[in-house]
């Protein structure tokens, strides 16, 4: 049994239950629980801040975390970064109020930068050689300037709308993060084999997400310069119909180039073209 920590609310929350519901592993309803085991897979979850994610999981007081990438960075404790996760996007950014006249990183010399993520901002700030003030506030970052608490922020970015609000505009992008699966700095090797198992799952519902499978009815002579627009995984499958001189197509594309391809497989005489959502690809 590996315990796995999660946020124990909040949208990434919500993200790493759904994910693991998706792999097929079975979540109760976490409201008011603190710890609780899963029903059909050697997994239980330990609910915790995000900020105590990392710590708990160097400690291996926890086998495996979901938790964001920055969190990861700024608390600095000993753990493997097993695999981005694709979700939970957001960035770390310098603002300054709205009406300043901000003309590149050498303005912040000698002014009063407040954040939460001091560690991730200093190390900017050496990189550019900058000579700034950290003023290292817990939460509220964003009303800093206006109380004159400092005179940026460096702070989390997802919509831009918390800054606005707040009359701050952003003008560096720093920090890009998303969440990160996690693991202690030494598995077992009973350990390992369940941490396999879930990074095969994960693996296989991320490509899923990228793909649609693509059905149409395709003349014959078509099915050559077909192949070419849509090769598939390894080769599309070509079935006859009923028809003389047609077939049906069956193949596999990525979602962003999709439509690029239904345009040209139209212009070679497919029809009756079906788009269809794909729930898992077994590598």
């Amino acid at each position: 049994m590996l315990r796995l920590a999660i946020q124990s609310k909040g949208r990434l929350s919500e993200d790493s239950i759904a994910l693991l519901r998706e792999i097929g592993i079975n979540v109760d309803d976490p409201r008011r629980r603190f710890l609780a085991q899963t029903s059909n897979f050697p997994l239980e979850l330990l609910y915790l801040r995000d900020d105590d994610i990392p710590q708990v999981v160097s400690s291996s007081t926890a086998a495996l975390g979901i938790v964001a990438l920055n969190e990861v960075v700024e608390r600095g404790f000993d753990v493997k970064i097993l695999k981005k996760l694709g979700f939970g996007a957001c960035r770390i950014s310098i603002a300054v109020p709205e009406r300043t006249g901000y003309d590149g990183p050498h303005w912040l010399n000698g002014k009063r930068i407040a954040t939460s993520y001091p560690v991730i901002l200093r190390s900017w700030l050496e990189e550019q050689g900058i000579d700034a003030k950290v003023e290292v506030i817990a939460g509220s970052v964003e009303i800093a300037p206006a109380a004159d608490i400092a005179d940026a922020i460096f702070d989390i970015v997802s919509s831009g709308g918390t800054l606005v609000s707040n009359g701050l505009k952003e003008v560096e992008k720093v920090f890009f993060s998303e969440a990160v699966l996690i693991s202690k700095p030494t598995l077992a090797p009973q350990e390992q084999d369940i941490v396999d198992e879930i990074m095969f799952r994960i693996d296989s519902a991320m490509v899923s997400r990228r793909k649609k499978y693509l059905l149409m009815n395709i003349p014959e002579a078509s099915v050559p310069e077909a192949i070419k627009i849509i090769p598939a995984m390894r080769s599309p499958t070509i079935m006859p119909l009923a028809s003389t001189g047609w077939c049906s197509m069956h193949s596999v594309v990525d979602e962003d180039v999709m439509w690029d391809k239904i345009r040209q497989l139209k212009q070679i005489g497919a029809e009756g073209i079906l788009v269809l959502n794909i729930d898992k690809i077994i590598p």
